[in-house]
């Protein structure tokens, strides 16, 4: 038994409570609530001032691209997924996408996130989540725009899942992904949904993210057809909007994480609703890609489930989810143009609960309570950031870009004193070594 003191808790579904104690036994929660009736025994360790919360659930990233970290800066989407897509096959090895997605891991569990919703083309985020020993969900890519390829593509699809299914454990599971609606064929989206239902495995999609995209779905034009064209690929328009793509392809029957959704209408959200379908707000990287601002207050209050997501760093250089959390906020207020669109507190949750809703996680995961995963991450107040009035604003106003002083993942502790447990000294070495070759390639 381990009992964490600290001078604020906050457990998400109920008040913060100020000078307060977690206890954790055998990797779960047996006690949240004031320090003086916390039970006796077993070691105590006290955090001092902090706020103490539950792990944070990234609902959305890349690990393996780390290494992409500024190499896309200023490009337009399609450029931007060209020359990612060309340097990855020229340049990036299994062993440096490895490094790359443990860096990633590493960046995260210093902001506090225990839990990774990973989409990846190889699986190295899978393998380094598994090393690492945090929480997530590895979400393997598939492609095919060409519906020639749809049954080689299924196929390798099914080999793929089937290794990565016999080394799941208690913190590490795997899921699908249909990558986008640029890069999918019909017949892809539709049999990969049905995969996932087959298998019951989660399934996450790219969805509604870019202008471009739309004009694609839409009207079977714009920079995405033109280069589907080139490729001898027929486009023709597909469907009212790219929500209704899926619909109709039987994807959001299969219950989807919908990574994105900023160019979504009335229709598209009841359609999400009625589904029962996740999506995966990720307002830093849709703001510097230049796609908007995804409708967060009118997906909340159609009683959708949202978790928060940083993306790759490729497009967003930081994994921080509570300034996504701040981001998100300021950037629903001033998308609504009212104050109280999305507040601190809701944004919390998105960040903690909302990220564990959305791939079914919540039983175990997202907020302090008895019986759940001991999944913590504890948060420095500094003196330069101080008063504190409101715990939860100051949390997600002033805390953001701080880094965590303590986290742990099923009471093992990952982060000590602000420093990685088990940290590789040389990882970050090698990973500038790697951005180094990039950028020779690209010299070149």
């Amino acid at each position: 038994m381990t009992r964490y003191h600290a001078a604020w808790v906050l457990p998400v579904v109920s008040e913060p409570l100020r000078n307060a104690t977690v206890v954790e036994q055998g990797g779960r929660i047996v006690y949240v609530g004031p320090r003086g009736s916390a039970p006796d025994g077993g070691e105590d360790v006290e955090l001092g001032e902090v706020m103490l919360l539950p792990g944070l659930v990234n609902a959305h990233c890349h690990l393996e691209l780390t290494a992409m970290r500024g190499f896309l800066d200023g490009l337009a989407f399609r450029d931007w997924i060209v020359r990612l897509t060309a340097a990855r096959r020229a340049i990036l090895t299994p062993g440096m996408l490895l490094d790359a997605a443990r860096l990633g891991i590493d960046e995260g569990l210093r902001h506090g996130v225990t839990t990774f919703a990973d989409t990846g083309d190889t699986g190295a985020g899978f393998d380094a989540m598994l090393e690492r020993g945090v929480r997530g969900v590895c979400y393997r890519e598939v492609f095919g725009p060409d519906p020639a390829q749809c049954d080689e593509a299924i196929a390798a699809l099914a080999t793929k899942v089937a290794e990565m299914r016999q080394r799941v454990t208690p913190l590490v599971a795997v899921g699908v992904s249909p990558h986008a609606p640029y890069t999918v064929s019909d017949a892809l989206f539709r049999a990969t949904a049905l995969f996932a239902q087959q298998h019951e495995l989660p399934l996450a999609v790219h969805i509604a993210e870019s202008a471009m995209e739309r004009d694609l779905v839409v009207q079977g034009a714009g920079v995405f057809a033109e280069g589907l064209r080139a490729r001898g690929i027929h486009v023709a328009p597909r469907a009212r909007t790219p929500i209704a793509l899926l619909e109709s392809l039987g994807v959001l029957q299969a219950r989807a994480l919908l990574i994105h959704c900023v160019h979504v209408d009335a229709d598209d959200i009841g359609a999400i609703a009625r589904h029962g379908c996740a999506v995966a707000h990720c307002p830093a990287s849709n703001a510097k890609l230049g796609h908007g601002i995804a409708p967060l207050a009118a997906l909340l209050a159609a009683g959708i489930t949202v978790g928060i997501g940083t993306d790759s760093v490729a497009s967003n250089d930081r994994m921080d989810l509570l300034e996504e959390a701040r981001l998100a906020t300021l950037m629903a207020s001033a998308r609504e143009a009212r104050h109280d669109a999305v507040g601190a507190v809701r944004a919390l949750e998105l960040a903690t609960l909302g990220g564990a809703r959305a791939p079914g996680l919540a039983n175990e995961i997202g907020s302090l309570e008895v019986g759940k995963a001991a999944d913590l991450a504890a948060f420095a107040i500094p003196p330069h950031r101080l008063p504190v009035h409101e715990p939860v604003p100051a949390l997600v106003y002033s805390l953001s870009g701080l880094p965590a002083t303590f986290v742990a993942v099923a009471g093992r502790v990952r982060v000590r004193d602000g420093r990685l447990v088990d940290a590789d000294d040389a990882l970050a070495g090698r990973v500038q070594a790697t951005a180094d070759l990039l950028q020779q390639w690209l010299a070149g």
